[in-house]
């Protein structure tokens, strides 16, 4: 079975209920296994839970017993508890922000685990464990530019050594409040001085580095990245709109940004500066599309269903300009002109990653004067496509200004909002292998 979903928010506990139970019957059906593949991204938050990875690991184990080999694959942007850490045989994540080496982290995940288990090798001896008191967001974090280069440079040639099988650095989740959320570093392997010698060399490089941090674009706030992409003549200007940005768990319907952008006096007009804004949900708004056509005029109420501290819904009142059904995310979507801006209308959320999510609209997104996206840093087609770029500092779920949200769960001192906290003590815990028992 596999669950997928646009992330943005936390998940209920019964729906994390009956997606386990059916996984666990599924699994009974198939006993015994030699190997299990535990593909996860490590950030789901649910209802109740303080671990929900860790609850997932722990009742597929009850499962499947203590023989059976797991090897763990994960997004860096995820969270390794102890018990994850615990259950897990062999465990990795990428090694790459934005993640272009997703398939090739799944596949290392793969061959580590049929190489154990045809050498008759088994489990690893060691798995050193050091949580890193560092909470960060991706978009500081991004393998593109320094330190985070060449921090993550360092973790290949590790592996290379005799004795161990992986090594891997989280950054971790920074806009959930759990005592998970941090970095980890973890080093699998069979030669003891090495594992240990190699997680301690990971985590002091990146609490070393941890001042040199910054966001992998310019960042300004809304109506300043507005003018400098009104006066710019590279186009497309793209802005992030990144305070809810789904793919970091927004919930991806925040109206405040739109609401800006249809009150600016420069997109009044239709011969103004062409934006394209992608995208907000408006089923409401889809229904009255369908029903009027394309070149007919709806007005509806979209977005802020799921959040509406910074903003309301919006009354969206303009002329339809295309409509297409059947995509696998937004189900259908619409493209509804207001002035020179247009708004695409999605009758669930969906994020706009390629150009032929634009061009599948009959949009020109290249052509354009302005791209609006809700996103931080930008996948590659995106990247690759942009004029300009700047990240504007909007509200949302995953606000980028990380002192202005309320924790109180996560473990302190914790860098950056204690900055003059004393050095950690990062030196290699050793986790009990998964058919042993474990004392946190």
């Amino acid at each position: 079975m596999r669950g997928h979903a646009t992330p943005g928010g936390i998940v209920t506990r019964e729906a994390y209920d009956t997606l386990m139970n059916e996984m666990l019957e599924r699994l009974k059906e198939n006993l015994p296994y030699d190997g299990l593949f535990f593909d996860i991204h490590g950030a789901m938050s649910v209802v109740g839970l303080d671990d929900p990875e860790g609850d997932m690991i722990k009742r597929v184990r009850e499962v499947i017993g203590k023989e059976t080999i797991i090897s763990t694959s994960m997004d860096l942007h995820g969270n390794v508890s102890w018990e994850l850490a615990h259950q897990s045989d062999i465990i990795t994540c990428y090694r790459l922000a934005p993640h272009e080496d997703a398939i090739e982290s799944k596949k290392r995940a793969l061959v580590n685990l049929i190489d154990r288990l045809e050498s008759g090798k088994g489990k690893p001896t060691y798995k050193a464990w050091i949580p890193v008191p560092i909470l960060l967001p991706g978009e500081k974090t991004s393998t593109r530019i320094e330190p985070a280069k060449s921090l993550y440079a360092q973790v290949d040639p590790l592996t290379k050594q005799e004795g161990v099988l992986d090594a891997a650095i989280w950054v971790g989740y920074a806009w959930a409040d759990e005592p998970r959320n941090r970095a980890v570093v973890m080093v699998t392997g069979d030669n003891k001085e090495a594992v240990k010698n190699s997680a301690e060399a990971l985590a002091q490089s990146f609490w070393d580095v941890r001042e040199q941090f910054e966001f992998v674009a310019p960042v300004a706030p809304l109506d300043e990245c507005l003018q400098m992409a009104i006066n710019s003549s590279d186009k497309p200007f793209i802005i992030s709109d990144m305070g809810d940005n789904p793919t970091a768990g927004g919930a991806g319907d925040v109206t405040w940004t739109l609401k800006q952008i249809l009150e600016h006096h420069a997109f009044k007009k239709q011969n103004g500066p062409t934006l394209i804004y992608a995208s907000i949900p408006g089923p409401k708004l889809i229904a009255k599309a369908l029903e009027v056509g394309v070149g007919g005029r709806v007005e509806a109420y979209v977005g802020a269903q799921v959040d509406n501290r910074y903003e309301g819904p919006i009354m969206l009142n303009g002329v339809v300009e295309a409509i297409r059904e059947g995509d696998r995310s937004a189900q259908t979507e619409v493209v509804v002109r207001v002035g020179s801006v247009r708004v695409i209308v999605t009758n669930k959320r969906k994020p706009y990653h390629y150009e032929a999510d634009f061009t599948n609209l009959g949009l020109e997104p290249r052509k354009a004067d302005v791209l609006v996206v809700k996103i931080g840093y930008l996948v590659p087609e995106l990247y690759n496509m942009r004029g300009g770029w700047i990240m504007a500092q909007t509200p949302g779920g995953v606000d980028q200004d990380l002192h202005r949200l309320p924790y109180k769960r996560i473990e302190r001192p914790m860098y950056p909002l204690d900055p003059d906290m004393s050095d950690p003590d990062l030196s290699a815990r050793f986790i009990p292998l998964s058919h042993q028992k474990a004392a946190i």
